[in-house]
């Protein structure tokens, strides 16, 4: 998706904005717009060093600051046009072992932005969120599914005009803390690959993708939405063998079991919200600002048949291994480390290949 003109003379602010997706965003915006501002606010003064000296770029300036404090938050805000809101702590087993530490940052901090954004007016926050957060069963779905409920009653009871909305994607490619830059320090220290569950299922989405619907959201949310790219998914165990394929690595294998906070299989979509969303080719439109009428709640039902069963990655386009290995090869990421391998690996012939496959 090329970002519009809606952008131009812009301030936009982006929380956690030394991330993954921070970068990528970034990156798109000062390359397919023309910002008053881009702002990045985070914690980490090592990070945004790096992301200063690599973009270079005078639009683009940088907060050090916490979402757990209100102040900091409050006075980055001024001034600001549009919030994507990525700070969280996305770790399932930190989040786990320190639940209190993701109450602060995903819940609390979330609605320090939130609080933030409408006292100043901010036109539109988009916040992101997780699989982890449909069904929790962990801290860290716990917390982000409690950011949601958060976005969703500050876009009942705002009374300033600024527009909350939402995104929820599934695992996103070589992002930081996921599976894959895991597997390929696995392969280069000659270790095998650390598996909990051979069978498990878990939705892919390259980064830039997930972009792609952040910035859709954007443009099209309006309050109390949360947009959800469909995804294709694969099991850990080939999304591991796709990994030995294109490294030519005889590694193998290490199957260490299910660790505590882990599903077998990951749900974008609820059952429930099944019955209230708007399908498109690409993705899912949940409308969530409908006006709950209290007496008809405790009286009432709506009388709309429940789906089934919600989409998840059991019931989503399986892909193969085959099908992983290209998708995996589209990634700039794994691209940059086979160019460095000197011997083995995927050859040209296959990576210009995976170019050609979608998600």
């Amino acid at each position: 998706m090329e970002i519009s003109h809606f952008l131009d003379n812009e301030t936009i602010l982006v929380t956690g904005g030394t991330g993954s997706f921070g970068h990528q965003v970034v990156e798109r915006i000062l390359a397919e717009s023309n910002p008053k501002e881009v702002i990045v606010f985070s914690r980490d003064e090592k990070k945004q060093y790096d992301m200063r000296n690599h973009f270079q770029n005078p639009k683009l300036s940088f907060i050090i600051g916490d979402v757990r404090d209100k102040d900091s938050v409050r006075k980055a805000m001024k001034g600001v046009d549009y919030v994507f809101h990525a700070a969280a702590l996305k770790q399932v087993p930190s989040c786990e072992f320190f639940p209190f530490e993701a109450v602060k940052t995903n819940v609390l901090g979330a609605s320090n932005v939130l609080d933030a954004a409408e006292e100043n007016n901010v036109k539109k926050v988009v916040v992101l969120s997780t699989d982890k957060a449909v069904y929790p069963i962990n801290a860290m779905g716990m917390t982000k599914a409690l950011m949601e409920k958060l976005m969703l009653a500050k876009a009942r009871s705002t009374r300033s005009d600024t527009i909350f909305c939402g995104v929820r994607y599934g695992n996103v490619m070589y992002s930081r803390g996921s599976v894959l830059p895991l597997f390929a320090e696995q392969i280069r220290n000659h270790r095998p690959l650390t598996i909990t569950e051979p069978s498990m299922t878990r939705f892919l989405l390259p980064l830039p993708i997930a972009v792609d619907l952040v910035l859709f959201a954007l443009s099209h949310g309006e309050n109390g939405d949360i947009f959800v790219r469909k995804s294709p998914a694969a099991t850990v165990e080939d999304t591991a063998r796709a990994m030995l394929e294109i490294f030519g690595s005889d590694v193998g294998i290490d199957v260490i079991g299910i660790r505590e906070g882990e599903k077998m299989h990951e749900t974008l979509v609820t059952q429930e919200e099944l019955m209230k969303a708007e399908e498109y080719k690409n993705y899912y439109a949940i409308r969530n600002l409908e006006k709950i009428d209290y007496e008809k709640y405790f009286s009432e039902g709506n009388g709309v048949p429940i789906p089934k069963e919600g989409y998840t990655s059991a019931n989503t386009q399986r892909l193969s291994l085959e099908e992983t290995k290209q998708l995996i090869l589209t990634l700039k990421e794994i691209q940059e480390e086979l160019a460095l391998k000197p011997h083995g690996g995927e050859s040209l012939a296959s990576l210009k290949k995976s170019q050609d496959v979608s998600t």
